[in-house]
């Protein structure tokens, strides 16, 4: 089926990712492409199928899906519900404001043609835009502050962990050549211009056409009116008027013979012209016949003579709309209006359950759904889940007001917000949360719960309501990994909380979020306020957990602060924290934990002090039974072990981290500790020569959800397991990933990730390709991580120092590697050399072996006693004490033990000097 589309092989994979709701970065992480080539598969994938825009695709995704399977036939290419007509003149003049402008903003009342129009312009100018056109349907978003995750939804951009979603869009656009159509700003006007003035000052590439019933007053704007169809015509042809008028008669039935058309024409007059007004009459064709038609609207259009002809093309929507609302049987404009309270697509159960009750019984509904679609009062369209329907925002907007003057309003939205409710709650319970099925319907639910939350949030009679929504939407949207909302949203359930120990849980979950997010000053004040909510319910202990955990933020999270908490402040919440816990087993936890960093940063204690400091921590973590205080507290004895080099004891705390999150459920907090449990395991897991661990560790760490977005970091650990094991081809396969990640989030300095860089710059050193390791050794620089400063001297990083003399010693440029590693080991910074001592040692015995150095030998024994329990380091001096003495046996003794530890580069390397000795 994709085949007769025209559609390849790989796009058909894209799209059949589409179906899974995957953004962009995520559909790259599967197919091992750039996050660019996705883009570039998507639009051509928008153009091959005639889709409007992403979630069209991931409908039909769906729907092949069903088909390939045996269920439903396919659909076969998408189509417009109805044609587009006329409007050459205005095509033309939209066309090319858009060719000349960076914002233009479609202007005109509702139901004038606006959406119809741009998409007609939008598809027209596509091949001027090198990296596609996206169309963003801002109707169901409701809150201000949402319209950037919408529009990240229509581009496929997911959020970073480092930036929230409306940073993460403006990254990714940053340089695209692009066309971004935004339809019906007018509701959220002002959350619009807001992120239009950021997007279009930070992407200077970038095109943004906007339909409003209102201009947007941004800077670049140009404002374009689109006025009503056109009621003259060209010659002996039809307005476009009465071309829309008949085409649309046609279209249900009822051509209209030539020696009417000069009726159908008065009829367009006096609508003045409006596309919307002329759709509606002409479904009521099948019902009253053109003369029956023109019969009835005579009365409706008198009401419209008498004022300004600009004010009546605005009245005439409305006329219409009165006319065809009154036409419609009592229970059809119950349930017209009632149905105006979902903002998105929405299925013949729900509106059962939302709009189903007296004096409309909830099985007159589904027939009632089929008579407003045949009117044109509603749209009909198939999906996944069953047929959705959906009202244009004319008249959802209309039925509302309805909805107001019947006295149901209230009635109908705390029913809606009881739906929201009841399916934010079933999804929860799903059995495969994060799956594609999972996803489509939390992407078809959301709009709405947010919608239902934004009404009963400004109802002081449903706060209890909107308080269920939001910490429901918070949990659904960290699992749809939307971290910024589920921030937001946690945040919103604190504050609409009833009670304080509520308030207070909503709150350490949003600090969990943050720490998601790596926002550390977030998390920080989110914890400090956590701990006013409960000494203002009388909790003490809970206000000393608190306190010690927002100051245990300063010293595990500080490389997430924007602006770090002034000096001693950390300390002072210790103290007090210590005076708040009393004997409660968690309190004293936290306040152990805190102690570990606060007081070894303000005070340098010696090394004995912080080992039992830290011990102690784990002990009284260990007494509460709770796997994540448990968790942090190791986190801080390995940091203890670190700085006291003591490798073997540091793996073993790491691994025993990772092993005890592993059965833990997802929680937001959960989340983190396990992201950072994985990467330490897995960089230690080098240090001690277990490459086996560090892959496994790695590949975890790869597939969080959490690091989806976060491409660099999340294959930056695998990288340097492989390149070290010498699966050369996978470190090159990987390193795209890494790279294109690391270019969309701005290429910042980011001083964890140059292991990873100078892994892959040794990889193509190892190849010989000399070009592209001098690009990747710039990676590096850029990266801030190439050089520490020790006793006021340049010093190379061990990593580094590690990386490039294996470079050179598989060219045989070994008296360079041996400068290299010059510096001593033991007067190196701890954080410099920590994970590389064993690799270090063992390397430089070996440069010195094959230079002949004349304490070579001693070099050999003496890094023995370093890395006794380190398969590879050992292997590696077993191969330089070889190389002195000859000895060919020992050396393919050598690399069997290579083989046995996984290290294929290090094997292969020894069977070739073993036919030279």
């Amino acid at each position: 089926m994709a085949a007769q589309a025209g559609i390849s092989g790989r796009e058909a994979e894209v799209l059949s990712l589409l179906g899974e709701h995957l953004s962009n970065a995520e559909i790259g992480a599967r197919l091992y492409i750039s996050v660019r080539t996705v883009e570039t598969h998507v639009s051509s994938l928008l153009r091959k199928l005639g889709a409007a825009d992403r979630r069209a695709l991931a409908q039909l995704a769906a729907e092949w899906s069903r088909a390939a399977r045996g269920g439903e036939a396919s659909l076969g290419l998408p189509a417009p519900v109805t044609s587009f007509v006329g409007r050459a003149a205005e095509r033309a003049a939209l066309t090319e404001a858009v060719k000349q402008h960076r914002q233009v903003s479609a202007v005109g009342p509702g139901g004038v043609g606006k959406t119809r129009l741009a998409l007609a312009v939008a598809a027209r100018v596509e091949a001027d835009f090198a990296d596609g056109v996206w169309f963003v349907d801002l109707v169901p978003v409701t809150d201000l502050a949402m319209v950037g995750a919408a529009v990240a939804a229509a581009v496929g951009v997911g959020e970073q962990q480092s930036r929230g979603i409306d940073e993460s869009v403006v990254a990714a656009l940053a340089d695209r050549h692009a066309l971004l159509v935004l339809d019906n700003c007018e509701h959220v006007r002002d959350g619009v211009a807001l992120f239009l003035e950021r997007l279009l000052t930070a992407c200077p590439r970038l095109t943004v056409l906007a339909t409003s019933r209102a201009r947007l007053m941004v800077p670049f704007e140009r404002v374009h009116p689109i006025p009503p169809l056109s009621l003259s015509g060209d010659g002996d042809g039809d307005s476009d008027a009465v071309a829309l008028f008949l085409e649309r008669a046609a279209a249900v039935g009822w051509p209209v013979a030539p020696e009417q058309r000069a009726q159908a024409a008065e009829i367009c007059r006096g609508l003045d012209g409006v596309a919307l007004a002329i759709e509606l009459a002409a479904a009521r064709l099948p019902m009253l016949g053109l003369d029956g038609l023109s019969g009835v609207l005579s009365d409706q259009l008198r009401l419209l003579t008498g004022g300004a002809r600009a004010a009546d093309r605005h009245r005439s929507v409305r006329a219409m709309l009165d006319w065809s609302h009154a036409l419609l049987e009592p229970a059809d404009r119950v349930l017209l209006r009632r149905i105006a309270v979902f903002v998105a697509p929405f299925t013949a159960d729900a509106a059962r359950r939302v709009a189903g009750f007296a004096p409309l019984e909830a099985a007159e509904v589904m027939e009632g759904l089929a008579r407003l679609t045949e009117q044109s009062l509603l749209t009909a369209s198939p999906s996944p889940g069953g047929t959705r329907y959906r009202t244009l925002e004319t008249i959802r907007q209309y039925g509302v007001e309805q909805l107001a003057g019947a006295g149901d309003l209230d009635e109908v939205r705390s029913r809606h917000a009881g739906w929201a409710l009841a399916s934010a709650t079933e999804l929860a319970g799903d059995a495969s949360p994060g799956s594609g099925a999972w996803r489509a319907r939390f992407e078809a639910l959301a709009d709405d719960i947010r919608a239902a939350l934004g009404w009963a949030a400004g109802e002081p009679g449903h706060r209890t309501a909107a308080y269920e929504l939001a910490l429901s939407l918070a949990r659904l949207a960290f699992t749809r990994n939307l971290v910024g909302e589920a921030q937001q949203r946690y945040e919103q359930a604190a504050a609409l909380a009833g009670d304080p120990s509520a308030a207070g849980s909503a709150l350490r979950y949003a600090a969990a979020v943050a720490g998601c997010r790596m926002r550390g000053d977030d998390m920080y004040r989110l914890y400090r306020a956590a701990a006013d909510t409960a000494r203002g319910a009388g909790d003490t202990a809970g206000a000393g957990r608190d306190l010690a955990t927002a100051a245990a933020t300063t010293f595990r999270f500080a490389g997430t602060f924007s602006q770090p908490p002034p000096p001693g402040e950390a300390a002072r919440l210790v103290a007090e924290a210590r005076e708040l816990a009393g004997d409660d087993p968690a309190a004293q936890a936290a306040v152990a934990l805190a102690e570990c960093g606060v007081l070894a940063h303000d005070h340098q204690p010696v090394l004995a002090d912080a080992v039992a400091r830290a011990e102690r921590a784990v002990d009284l973590a260990e007494r509460t039974g709770d796997p994540l205080a448990l968790s942090a507290a190791l986190d801080a004895l390995t940091a203890v072990r670190t700085w006291a080099g003591d490798t073997f004891a540091t793996a073993g705390t790491t691994r025993r981290r990772v092993e005890l999150l592993a059965s833990v459920p997802v929680t937001p907090a959960s989340a983190y500790e396990r992201a950072n449990a994985l990467s330490e395991a897995a960089e230690i897991c080098v240090g001690v020569g277990d490459l086996a661990g560090a892959r496994r560790w790695g590949e975890q760490l790869r597939d969080l959800p959490l690091l989806s977005e976060q491409g660099d970091f999340a294959t930056s650990r695998l990288l340097v397991a492989d390149a070290l094991a010498g699966d050369l081809d996978g470190v090159l396969a990987g390193s795209g990933r890494f790279l294109d990640a690391w270019e969309r989030s701005g290429s910042r300095h980011a001083p964890h990730l140059g292991m990873a860089a100078a892994a892959v710059a040794m990889v193509h050193g190892l190849r010989g390709d000399g070009e592209a390791r001098a690009r990747w050794l710039a990676i590096v620089d850029e990266l801030d991580v190439a050089v520490e400063k020790q006793a006021g001297e340049r010093q190379q990083a061990g990593y580094r120092a590690v990386f490039d003399a294996i470079v050179l010693l598989h060219h045989g440029q070994a008296d360079q590697a041996l400068a290299g590693l010059a510096a001593e080991p033991d007067e190196m910074d701890d954080r410099v050399i920590w994970v590389w001592r064993h690799w270090y040692v063992a390397l430089r015995a070996e440069a010195g072996a094959l230079t002949r150095r004349s304490d070579a030998r001693d070099r050999i024994t003496a890094a023995r006693a370093v890395v006794a329990g380190n398969p590879i380091a050992t292997a590696l001096l077993e191969r330089a004490e070889a190389l002195l003495d000859g000895d060919r046996d020992r050396m393919l003794a050598a690399a069997a033990a290579f083989d046995a530890a996984g290290c294929r580069y290090q094997s292969a390397r020894t069977r070739d000097l073993a036919t030279t000795t």
